[in-house]
């Protein structure tokens, strides 16, 4: 892992955007592997102030998404489809047809999950995947208890994770939340060739310290990234505030990046 502690989040997004749009740059065929929710929001916007700059295009990049609510169509104004389509999609050039997410509608779920593995698999893989964090140290919807071997599957949601994703996309309405939801596994995401994660906030800073310093476990899903030989953790300073060799990450990131 690369821990990359900035001020704050907006710092950090910037770094983490700044990666992207050099990747596609480079490789305008790229696939990316997307995350929902508010932590990426910044980034996206980054993101889509380099496609207004005619700094890069995305017109031939493909997309796949982390995971979808089990029940909310794709115009649900909850649904992450929506959430992608308004909050990047829209403000970059790529196409609709090229970008992808689980169909939470669909009527066999399973069957849903094993094609979307194998769309992945056909395309050649993820090349960067973006993910967030949970307060409970979770990747997607992998909650913890889940297999670090795992592939795409329909998941239950957890009390925990129902409560952050209450305040975040339904106004504290928790009953509203879907209970179920499709999501890559995490033995799916560790397959993408970079990870970029990004962790933003005190609430995140036991996450991060149990994905970094902490043993890999399946009760912290995202510490599966410790054996991943390309994942760059992007946080922001209270974020990190509880990791214990917080200056020498900062150090060496920074050495990597040529800060």
């Amino acid at each position: 892992m690369e821990i990359v502690i900035c001020k704050t989040k907006e710092e950090a997004s910037k770094l983490a955007a700044g990666i992207i749009t050099a990747a596609v740059q480079k490789n305008p065929k790229i696939i990316l592997g997307l995350a929902t929710g508010s932590t990426p929001v910044p980034m996206y916007n980054e993101m889509a102030k380099a496609v207004k700059a005619k700094k890069v295009s995305y017109k031939q990049v493909k997309t796949w998404n982390l995971d979808e609510y089990v029940g909310l169509p794709g115009t649900h104004d909850q649904s992450y489809r929506y959430f992608m389509n308004k909050n990047l999609f829209e403000k970059i050039d790529i196409k609709l047809s090229n970008t992808h997410v689980l169909n939470g509608m669909a009527k066999d779920p399973v069957k849903e999950c094993a094609k979307y593995e194998e769309q992945i698999k056909k395309a050649g893989g993820i090349d960067i995947q973006v993910l967030g964090i949970g307060s409970d140290g979770h990747i997607a919807f992998n909650e913890p208890g889940t297999s670090l071997n795992s592939r795409t599957s329909v998941v239950y949601l957890t009390p925990s994770t129902i409560k952050d994703n209450a305040r975040l996309f339904f106004k504290g309405k928790e009953n509203e939340v879907p209970t179920q939801a499709l999501s890559m596994g995490v033995g799916t995401i560790c397959e993408a060739k970079k990870i970029i994660l990004l962790a933003f906030g005190k609430n995140k800073a036991d996450a991060v310290k149990g994905m970094v310093e902490g043993g890999m476990s399946q009760f912290c899903t995202a510490s599966a990234l410790q054996a991943h030989n390309d994942a760059w953790i992007f946080c922001d300073e209270e974020s990190a505030s509880k990791l214990k060799l917080r200056n020498y990450y900062a150090w060496r990131s920074a050495t990597k990046l040529g800060l």
